[in-house]
């Protein structure tokens, strides 16, 4: 892509990018008790720990029915402080409008979600007016909610001002150590983009900080895990959603170093 030119490390305003955690959506509640515990802890010790927002997916979206489990996680959560956001998946644009507000409206009206994550979002220019479809329709179901657009890449310019909130990075820590920062974004206040990275081997906690800072990334979430090896589950859902031999995805499982994160984003990154 032809705005992929500045290298990692040449961020003019990176110093003053105050990072924070944005949970990409733990496993359901009953398979990661531990997880969801640590994420209520990190969001009482604000600000010591600064968590931006936690993502909430039953089942690819908000499931069938209400998840007593799952209200009960995003319950407490709320109660310490921290956003919770309801997973859309928008499938790089091939999801029907009205399946989506249908689910929007499920994650507000049984888990009273704080906005919403809209993961696999188109990057492209073409898909733009539709998406800016859906996220004003968000905004007008949540007017003082959070909006994160899940690219994973950096998209069209265009797609800013469609969220609160854009995910420029959703990829192993083999590419992110050596990945560019679209020239656009220098237009945009810092905190503006969010980085999540996977299989990041311990002891490179440091750098990764850096180079989220450097590249104006405001909400991280960085895992030693890998979709290999994360824990399989043999259990279900309450909504029926079966979850039996299903291999986890990397961000659904606590990272191996969760306390040096904790201690790193609590005390800041010096430079």
């Amino acid at each position: 892509m032809p705005h992929l030119t500045t290298p990692a490390g040449t961020r003019r305003y990176a110093a003053a990018t105050t990072v924070g955690l944005g949970a990409p959506g733990y496993a359901h509640p009953l398979l990661a008790p531990l997880e969801w515990a640590s994420l209520a802890s990190a969001a009482a010790a604000r600000p010591a720990t600064p968590l931006h927002w936690s993502v909430l997916n039953i089942a690819n979206g908000p499931g069938i029915r209400p998840d007593p489990h799952c209200l009960e996680a995003a319950g407490r959560l709320r109660n310490a402080g921290s956003r919770v956001l309801g997973h859309l998946d928008l499938a790089h644009g091939a999801r029907p409008f009205g399946e989506l507000v249908s689910d929007a409206h499920r994650y507000l009206d049984w888990y009273q979600v704080d906005g919403f994550y809209a993961d696999r979002a188109p990057a492209g220019p073409s898909a733009l007016p539709p998406t800016r479809r859906i996220t004003a329709t968000l905004r007008a179901l949540r007017p003082e909610g959070h909006l994160v657009l899940g690219h994973g890449t950096h998209p069209h310019p265009g797609y800013a001002e469609a969220a609160d909130q854009l995910v420029t990075f959703n990829g192993p820590w083999s590419e992110y150590r050596w990945s560019q920062v679209a020239e656009w974004t220098a237009d945009h206040e810092p905190g503006k983009f969010c980085h999540l990275v996977h299989g990041m081997p311990r002891g490179h906690l440091e750098e990764a900080l850096r180079i989220a800072r450097w590249q104006g990334a405001g909400t991280i979430w960085f895992t030693d895990r890998t979709a290999r090896t994360a824990r399989t589950a043999r259990t279900a859902c309450t909504d029926g959603t079966s979850l039996t031999d299903r291999t986890a995805a990397p961000f659904e499982a606590m990272p191996g170093y969760w306390d040096e994160i904790v201690s790193h984003i609590g005390h800041g990154v010096s430079e």
